[in-house]
């Protein structure tokens, strides 16, 4: 469907460069309800899932600055989704050897075994761009890393 089908655009858009950041914004939205739809039955949020990822990815505790820089959503509260995560028994939390101010945050046993049950997802997110063959994908992720700069 075409950006202006699916807004409801009745006026054309000033430029194609406006067009695209309202599809960006719009897809965006759309991306992130799939993604949502998809780790509702785990009971937890992308962002969440995002820090487990992150923490995986590691392979050795980080601070919460360090999740911070390396999340997909800047804006998120990472000290409040890290001491959510630990509620649920997913990550561990240890004073930092060298800073006692700073809190080292590893991904628990527990949040590796969730991570591993997340893996059955993988399909239903590959399915998301299912309309897209794996050559136009990845000019889709060439020209978003070019607009970026």
């Amino acid at each position: 469907m075409r950006i202006e089908e699916a807004i409801h655009q009745t006026k054309p858009f000033r430029n194609a460069r406006h067009k695209a950041i309202v599809n960006i914004i719009y897809t965006n939205n759309w991306v992130q309800e799939q993604i949502k739809a998809e780790l509702k039955a785990y009971g937890i949020t992308m962002q969440q899932y995002n820090v487990l990822r992150v923490l995986k990815g590691a392979g050795e505790p980080i601070s919460t600055s360090v999740i911070r820089e390396r999340l997909l959503d800047k804006m998120s509260d990472t000290s409040r989704m890290v001491d959510r995560l630990f509620q649920k028994g997913l990550v561990v939390r240890n004073a930092c050897e060298y800073d006692k101010r700073l809190v080292d945050v590893s991904i628990s046993r527990e949040g590796e075994k969730l991570l591993a049950s997340l893996k059955g997802i993988n399909p239903g997110l590959d399915d998301i761009l299912s309309n897209l063959t794996e050559e136009e994908a990845g000019l889709l992720s060439e020209l978003l890393d070019k607009a970026r700069g």
